[in-house]
């Protein structure tokens, strides 16, 4: 017997569970299907983000930064600590901890909101009436089959694999393998300088391992701001002591057991170098495996993307997806939004997610944030820009942070003033990158954070510092 429901989300993630939690709330019986275990084989909620990608890098890259701290900054504040020492396993223990505190938090809020938590890998068998069946099964067996109205699908993504080079996670990682490195490698070699590779890079680098970052594109960052891109540039290489080398062509690969061998071209000069460990991150492909999308007629594109419409809609009736799956950037924060606008699409409701004003942040020392359009997109664009910037080197809380590196850079019309873009290399600009956020929301202009009254000594200051800047009145610079 079929279980009946009006919404079944298929994935748990930052997408899938935060849809589901939404469609409950909206008066929808509600199931969630997510294929997710632990390392303990035990099913765990949260995705990709939450188990083997955004809160554990978040956990070690605060712990590798307290080490460093501990080494290099504690003298400056007085603070004298000898002979310290970084217990890996703890490390892990603590990062594990936050995984199983978050994914239990989750299933609380799938009881609390009485949204039925189903774990197995789901499979769509067709319609029957108005509905749509499916299968959920576990190791290969079929244990539950479902009937939805509507089905949502979440999928997420998987990592982008090198062609004849197989991630064993021994020797060869992808993210997840990347985060649970039992010992510091005395060489790591990451292919890719994206946000994975830099996070994970910066972490290990700081732990003690010599990194080299080998990236096929010229330009570093070239999502970014450039001004931003090139002062992180020169501050993960310089300060941080990542080897990052631009323009690489790779050529072989061998995975030799205790190490890995990489040859590659760098202006036309062939190397070669060896790795204890070596972490593949070019990217993500989205992971519709098991979905049999196919034989339902599910329309997916050339890469592999389930397509969609504005709305999230599907080619097919009541289906749904967002996500990692579907067009649009790789964000977690994104596919919540998109779940959230497709629940309440499904009550009836007209809500509205601005792709034109996602965040996006990398979490290394000092991070990297922007909200909006580049420099190099105005100009491309044609449009007439004015810009203001700022540094943290004056700011007081920066400095008394320790952490007075870095810039905010603020474009708006030149014409109508209106906010573009934020862009920001800094401390806790992970955080400041809200401030952006909601003023483009509400189609603010420079002038308007230029008027509002920001708190002293706070690092925002020096947001408001760039927006005086853009208007040609700076204060302290």
């Amino acid at each position: 017997m079929s279980q009946q429901f009006d919404v079944v989300v298929i994935g748990g993630g930052p997408g899938g569970y935060v849809a589901a939690i939404r469609a409950a709330q909206l008066g929808f019986s509600t199931a969630c299907v997510d294929a997710f275990k632990n390392p303990e084989g035990k099913p765990s909620l949260g995705g990709t983000c939450l188990n083997v990608g955004c809160i554990p890098s978040k956990a070690l890259l605060q712990s590798s930064e307290n080490f460093h701290a501990v080494q290099h900054d504690f003298a400056k504040h007085g603070i004298s600590v000898e002979n310290a020492k970084i217990d890996v396993a703890a490390m892990l223990k603590r990062k594990e901890d936050i995984i199983t505190k978050n994914a239990g938090g989750i299933a609380f809020l799938f009881k609390k909101n009485k949204v039925a938590n189903v774990h197995g890998l789901a499979s769509l068998k067709g319609r029957e009436g108005e509905k749509w069946v499916i299968e959920v099964s576990d190791n290969g067996a079929v244990v539950d089959t479902l009937e939805a109205t509507h089905v949502i699908i979440a999928t997420g993504s998987s990592p982008r694999q090198l062609p004849g080079l197989p991630v064993d996670n021994v020797t060869v990682l992808d993210n997840a393998g990347a985060l649970a490195l039992t010992e510091v490698p005395k060489r790591l070699g990451v292919i890719g300088a994206g946000v994975i590779g830099l996070e994970m890079g910066s972490v290990w680098k700081r732990l003690g391992a010599e990194v080299t970052i080998l990236e096929a594109m010229p330009t570093f960052l070239a999502a970014a701001d450039q001004q931003i891109a090139k002062e992180a540039f020169k501050t993960l290489t310089r300060d941080t002591g990542l080897d990052i080398q631009l323009g690489v062509k790779i050529g072989a690969i061998e995975n030799k057991g205790a190490s890995v061998s990489v040859a590659y071209e760098l202006n036309g000069e062939a190397k070669t170098v060896e790795f204890d460990k070596l972490i593949v991150s070019i990217g993500r492909v989205p992971n519709t495996a098991g979905l049999n999308g196919e034989a339902v007629g599910l329309q997916m594109d050339e890469r592999g993307f389930v397509v969609v419409d504005e709305h999230c809609h599907t080619n097919l009736p009541n289906m749904w997806a967002i996500g990692d799956v579907v067009r649009g950037p790789m964000l977690a924060h994104k596919a919540s939004e998109e779940g959230v606008a497709v629940a309440e699409r499904i009550a009836g409701q007209k809500p509205h997610v601005d792709f034109g004003v996602i965040p996006w942040v990398i979490y290394t020392s000092p991070e990297i944030a922007w909200v909006g359009k580049t420099e190099e997109q105005l100009k491309a664009e044609g449009v007439e820009y004015k810009k203001g910037t700022s540094g943290f080197a004056a700011n007081g809380r920066a400095l008394g942070l320790g952490q007075a590196q870095g810039t905010v850079k603020i474009l708006a019309c030149a014409k109508t003033d209106r906010i573009l873009g934020l862009h920001m290399i800094g401390p806790m600009v992970s955080e400041l990158v809200t401030e952006g956020v909601v003023s483009m929301e509400f189609k603010a202009a420079s002038e308007d954070l230029a008027r509002i009254v920001h708190a002293h000594p706070s690092l925002a200051e020096v947001i408001h510092e760039a927006a005086l800047a853009a208007d040609k009145r700076a204060l302290h610079g």
